[in-house]
């Protein structure tokens, strides 16, 4: 019997699962929980940093002193975060992806290298907040003049456990840094909008080893363990988690709602750049992607009118309210009510209940995911026939039915922790490696 360690982030709450491996089987266990949301500050939305570090080291805690002898611990999180460092020295503020500072970034840049032109490049999906839209505002405001590093959000935490600096491949693949068909930085880009290389470090693949906790982390979480590099992007993690048909689809089901396929080779052609589909790492293929906001408008609603998951789920059925609106508007990003900024969108016949309310949120998801699957396919030019819902999206009984009425697919869930799921089996193959 082995144990393992997943250490997962998500963009609202963060989790430490157990892999526990015996007579070929994974089972997980979910030991530690804790909160990872944004935080307001003077400079707009940000991380808390030092106090998602002191979370993970809680939990790795808490695990060994119910697991003594844990083989590996691998760490994913949410993609195209970062922390700048000098040395060893953090570089405050940490800005989080729905910071609106990249609006004017975004803009530059593409006077810079034409988003078409980046697109056909790196094969990623404009959104405002890629890394290489943030790296730029760092860049204009001089922060980058004292950063001798840049860290994916993992290999950060990675670092700090480790003292070890390492660049992962499926995150780094996030932003829009990489080459799509080669995997390595798009350094004629980067030498285009000014980027200094020296930031840019050697790519590893996910089940590289990193090292073992530092000595001061040892005696603080009272253990030690290989550190190894699972698929650090949680949907990377997720996905191998995944086993579908040639004809099947994915859809990880979160704070974000990511719907696509493995792909052997990126797929970059107009259609997908009018798509806004995404060609991000996986472990041996690329996850081409719709990115849909997902859960995170029914979570921050339900937080704001002080709901349950129970009460917001218990009567969504006898709602006979049909309105939907578009789940991607920009008005959703970041709004200071969500709520309001969800009853705007329907104005013109607004919900009479709260139950009306959510039973919109999820019918647009479904509405979102039917579209993005229609693209898919004219895109790909096949037809499939089932999707896999996982991650905790996939619990809703009553999303699910609206993904099938919607989509016309066959719909199988894994309602369970599936981004910890592949982080472990990462962790198992390196190990027997």
């Amino acid at each position: 019997m082995e144990f393992f360690l997943a250490i997962d982030l998500g963009a609202s709450s963060g989790r430490h699962v157990i892999g526990c491996f015996d007579d070929g089987k994974i089972t997980l266990e979910t030991i530690y929980r804790f909160k990872t949301g944004m935080e307001e500050s003077p400079d707009g939305l940000v991380w808390n940093i030092p106090q998602l570090f002191k979370e993970i080291k809680e939990g790795i805690k808490v695990a060994f002193s119910k697991y003594p002898k844990i083989e590996s611990i691998s760490i994913d999180t949410w993609g195209v975060d970062y922390v700048l460092l000098n040395g060893d020295k953090d570089i405050s503020p940490y800005y989080a992806y729905r910071n609106k500072r990249t609006i004017n970034s975004s803009k530059q840049v593409h006077s810079i290298v034409p988003f078409a032109t980046l697109y056909r490049r790196t094969g990623i999906q404009f959104a405002s907040f890629n890394t290489i839209y943030q790296l730029f505002d760092d860049l204009k405001k001089g922060r980058l003049e004292e950063a001798t590093d840049y860290l994916m959000l993992p290999s950060y935490f990675t670092y700090r456990l480790t003292g070890i600096k390492t660049h992962e491949y499926t995150n780094e693949s996030t932003g829009a840094l990489l080459e799509a068909k080669t995997g390595g930085y798009d350094f004629d880009t980067l030498d285009k909008l000014g980027l200094p290389r020296k930031l840019f470090g050697q790519i590893h693949k996910p089940g590289y080893e990193v090292g073992y906790l530092l000595p001061e982390i040892e005696e603080e979480v009272g253990g030690n363990a290989k550190v190894i590099l699972c698929p650090s992007h949680d949907t990377a993690s997720a996905f191998e988690a995944a086993s579908v048909p040639e004809d099947g689809i994915i859809l990880s089901s979160g704070t974000w709602s990511l719907l696509g396929i493995k792909s052997k080779e990126p797929i970059i052609s107009d259609s997908s750049l009018k798509a806004n589909y995404t060609n991000e790492g996986g472990v041996g293929y690329i996850r081409f992607l719709k990115n849909i906001m997902g859960m995170y408008i029914a979570n921050r609603v339900r937080e704001e009118l002080n709901l349950s998951i129970q009460e917001v789920n218990r009567d969504l059925t006898k709602s006979d309210y049909e309105e939907v609106f578009d789940v991607n508007d920009p008005s959703l990003n970041a709004p200071e009510k969500m709520s309001e900024a969800v009853l705007a969108l329907l104005k013109d016949n607004p919900p009479k209940t709260n139950n009306d309310l959510f039973a919109s949120i999820y019918r647009s998801m479904a509405v979102a995911y039917g579209k993005a699957i229609d693209e898919l396919e004219e895109i790909t030019g096949k037809t499939y026939r089932s999707i896999l819902v996982i991650g905790g999206g996939a619990k809703s009984e009553y999303l699910n039915h609206l993904i099938h009425f919607y989509t016309k697919k066959s719909v199988n869930v894994l309602p369970i922790e599936a981004t910890a799921l592949g982080n472990i089996k990462t962790q198992l193959k390196a190990r027997k490696n």
